[in-house]
């Protein structure tokens, strides 16, 4: 294990057998969370989801992340339904057709850490939430293609940024961001879902980063809710999460959390960026 310090920053420069510590994690939480979208339907609690992902956790040999973050948090997913933006505590709570649900997820084998969220219908949608979903999930495509050696961070932040604003008037929430991630699930740097490019730490091989817009079908400002985790739009409007855990490598951005290594995805972008 490296450090690079850089503006105030300890950022953990991973080996090449601690980054495949990282990918047994991140296939952990990543056929987790195929799970649970499988598991996604009317009726269904989000105590009932939490339950499913805590058991495959465990059984592929991982350790939930997020049970027991802080001392504080009880359970093992995140699930947050429509205006719930992060952190949303699982519970007795029913799904009801229409709903959108963003589920994060985390977890641990042999001290490394893999971490991603996903954001399901539940039954049928209106296309506006189908549009947020899909902005959503393709500007964390975007900012991943820019998570290469020799870039800065607010490369990342840019290409998120980018291309939630040319597809509509999206609220781009601010306060909460992206994060390193390796022996620990929140390091540095942080990693913001917008700004000007060019600016932070240079990417070089060994970082890891979760990079994880967050947008709303209205403004970007938050509330957090009595129960001191859920993050909730100001304004009552639904909310998209999504995430990966990316390593930076010679061969370019290998998303950890992705079954596939995020090759099809990334391949598909590239084959558009090509003249």
């Amino acid at each position: 294990m490296g450090l690079l310090r850089k503006q105030d920053e300890m950022i953990e420069l991973k080996t090449e057998a601690q980054i495949a510590k990282m990918r047994e994690a991140g296939l952990v939480v990543g056929r987790t969370l195929e799970l649970l979208r499988g598991a996604v339907a009317p009726g269904v609690t989000t105590a009932a989801l939490d339950a499913i992902a805590e058991e495959h956790i465990r059984d592929s040999g991982a350790v939930p992340s997020f049970k027991g973050y802080h001392g504080t948090y009880p359970a093992t997913i995140c699930a947050s339904v429509d205006d719930e933006i992060v952190h949303g505590i699982p519970g007795p709570r029913k799904l009801r057709e229409g709903d959108i649900i963003s589920i994060d997820c985390g977890a641990i084998v042999d001290g490394w850490h893999g971490d991603a969220a996903i954001t399901v219908p539940v039954g049928e949608v209106s296309s506006k939430l189908t549009a947020l979903m899909e902005v959503c999930e393709g500007a964390l495509w975007r900012g991943l293609a820019a998570a290469v050696i020799d870039h800065r961070l607010t490369d990342i932040s840019h290409a998120v940024e980018s291309y939630i604003r040319a597809a509509g008037p999206y609220g781009v929430i601010e306060e909460y961001v992206g994060h390193g991630i390796g022996s620990a699930m929140h390091q540095d740097p942080p990693v913001p879902n917008y700004g000007r490019p060019g600016r932070g730490p240079r990417l070089v091989k060994g970082m890891a980063l979760a990079i994880e817009p967050m947008i709303t079908l209205g403004n970007r400002h938050t509330r957090l809710l009595a129960d001191d985790w859920t993050v909730v739009t100001a304004d009552g409007s639904y909310a998209a999460h999504f995430e990966h855990t990316v390593a930076i490598t010679e061969d370019g951005p290998w998303v950890l959390t992705a079954l596939d290594g995020g090759r099809a995805q990334l391949a598909e972008l590239a084959a558009v960026a090509s003249p």
